[in-house]
């Protein structure tokens, strides 16, 4: 699965790299992103071939749901399923998003311990989540957009720590998954391989990770053993 992750670019850096047009949207370096958060979402216009950034709601709610509770059990999607769960098919077929990320955190399990790892690309680039978004109307015809990451079994490198891993886009798929006019399930499904593990680093951190309460650069240096935080 995929629980925490951290996107510690600024906006600026985020549009450069994923394209985007000028946003009026509000976001700061985060370190400790949790799920009930609203995250970072790239997404292209339905009428032309423009992206923008926008926050929604980690924790899809289906557009049918009867209340807001569905979100806690729906932050990540199966690579395997996302075609076929009723909650997830639809969003797959024409409501794709990209979920900008520099890190994400898995922990291994050792008896009764658990040890945070932060996993990232080798050169320490951005990089995107593939992501499926829904909008829900509560009893007050309120809106509220969210989301989910969809998740693959784990590559070499996470395998030793973790049995998935969330799907990790090659840029070169982007523009297919952006489009909401593309549908073909098999293309698409495709594309939801594990990110090859050359690609890739981890390395320990702090166990100050743990709890949702803190974000800040602390949360993903690199664990010194005995250093105090």
């Amino acid at each position: 699965m995929c629980g925490r992750y951290r996107l510690a670019r600024k906006k600026e850096i985020l549009a450069e790299t994923f394209a985007v047009e000028e946003s009026a949207v509000e976001w700061s370096p985060r370190y400790n992103v949790a799920p009930g958060q609203d995250v970072v979402v790239v997404r292209q216009d339905a009428a032309r071939p423009t992206r923008s950034i926008s926050l929604v709601r980690w924790g899809l709610i289906p557009s049918w749901s009867k209340d807001a509770k569905a979100g806690y059990k729906m932050i990540n999607a199966r690579a395997e399923t996302v075609a076929d769960m009723p909650a997830f098919r639809d969003p797959f077929r024409s409501r794709r998003c990209l979920i900008p990320a520099d890190g994400f955190y898995e922990w291994s399990k050792q008896g009764t311990q658990k040890s945070p790892f932060c996993f990232s690309m080798a050169d320490d680039s951005i990089f995107a989540f593939a992501g499926i978004w829904d909008r829900w109307r509560n009893p007050n015809k309120e809106s509220m957009e969210t989301c989910s990451i969809i998740t693959t079994s784990a590559n070499a490198i996470l395998a030793g720590i973790h049995d998935r891993m969330p799907v990790i886009l090659k840029r070169d798929h982007y523009d297919l998954w952006l489009d909401p006019g593309f549908n073909k399930v098999d293309d698409l499904l495709d594309f939801l391989k594990p990110f090859p593990a050359d690609a890739m680093r981890h390395y320990r951190v702090s166990t100050r990770v743990n709890s949702v309460k803190n974000d800040d650069p602390a949360c993903s240096e690199e664990y010194v053993p005995n250093r105090l935080f």
